[in-house]
């Protein structure tokens, strides 16, 4: 029990180290509360707004225009249109869908790509559909040009992250058509998961990443008053929440969580923060702008309005942290790497998409 109080107050006592300024900060353009980026050419992103409208943005010059969509969304509390992607020439996004009778899900929706107009059609729905603005999730990936990998937050539901017939608290994992892989947990040993959970015990991943090293997928995760986390996406693994907490407290400031530590039942985090910064999204560094950075995790923060850096020292270790730079540009939703290794940020507190480069 000492050694956990120990514990706890070298969390809170060691900070990590602020980064010389050696960058440049270039606003492109003004939005209204962004919460997805994706490149659809060297020149252009497409940004999702969570309030319902998607934007092609000129990176050189900020011009916007906007792309009709026929999506049956709700703003709802964190809900909206979320997470968007390109991949290849079809376009990829997660929303909160209205079910009806005021209950909404996390839902993955696709298009054939275009500048106008975009005819989405559902691939997935997060069941059951909740009652609830809360904790949506939602970020993608797609790994091997095969599978898309996505979080579904658990809505406030707490242990129904638990429950692996449920879609609220998990990584889904579905091929791009929507259809089920079938090397999917269900299918090797986990016969009452629902066939697309990949992952479960997750609260409100806001974040995911694909490794350009070794093709992993890696995922940022709200804790509650504490516990934030980044950590690995693997097979038929349990992360906790919430059974455990990640070292966060509940907002009461009650202990949250039937266990206190770590136990092998759970998926161990990466790296974690406590207090927490509410962490947003990630990516690891593979560029040329900051080719020092290579190989390095990017964490961007909500709460705490800033961009860190994680040194990778391994697949399985996290070294230091950096804080690249605090309260510069708001809340910062999203973060994505562009040509020749610039870094793009989107944020919702002044709500803008930014370029940064080296100066």
């Amino acid at each position: 029990m000492r050694f956990l109080k120990i514990l706890i107050l070298i969390c809170f006592i060691v900070k990590p180290i602020q980064a010389s300024e050696n960058y440049h900060l270039k606003k492109i353009s003004n939005l209204n509360n962004p919460w997805g980026l994706t490149f659809i050419n060297d020149q252009e992103v497409m940004v999702s707004e969570k309030e319902g409208d998607i934007l092609i943005i000129n990176i050189k010059d900020g011009s916007q225009s906007k792309v009709k969509h026929n999506l049956n969304y709700k703003v709802d509390g964190q809900g909206g249109l979320l997470e968007i992607l390109k991949h290849q020439n079809d376009i990829f996004i997660c929303y909160t869908q209205d079910r009806g009778d005021g209950k909404t899900s996390t839902s993955i929706a696709k298009a054939k790509f275009s500048k106008t107009n975009l005819n989405f059609k559902n691939i997935f729905q997060a069941n059951p559909p909740i009652n609830s603005g809360y904790h949506f999730g939602c970020r993608m990936v797609i790994q091997d040009n095969k599978y898309l990998y996505a979080s579904a937050g658990e809505r406030g539901g707490d242990n129904i992250a638990q429950d692996s017939k449920k879609h609220p608290g998990s990584i889904i994992r579905i091929n791009l058509d929507g259809s089920i892989p079938k090397d999917n947990p269900k299918f090797k040993g986990k016969s009452d998961w629902l066939p697309e959970i990949y992952q479960i015990g997750i609260r409100n991943p806001q974040g995911m990443t694909l490794s350009p090293f070794n093709n992993k997928v890696y995922i940022s995760n709200h804790g509650a008053r504490g516990g934030d986390f980044f950590g690995e996406v693997k097979f038929a693994e349990n992360y906790g929440w919430k059974l455990w907490c990640w070292g966060g407290t509940n907002y009461s400031l009650t202990k949250c969580g039937e266990v206190q530590k770590w136990d092998k039942r759970f998926t161990n985090p990466l790296y974690t923060w406590v207090p927490s910064i509410a962490v947003s999204a990630v990516q690891i560094y593979k560029g040329i702008e900051f080719k020092e950075w290579n190989g390095h995790i990017l964490m961007t923060s909500l709460r705490n309005q800033s961009l860190r850096k994680l040194e990778f020292v391994s697949d399985n270790k996290v070294g230091k942290e950096v804080v690249i730079f605090k309260d510069n540009i708001g809340r910062i939703r999203d973060i994505k790497i562009g040509p020749e290794g610039k870094i793009y940020l989107l944020s919702n507190g002044n709500s803008a998409l930014w370029k940064m480069s080296k100066k």
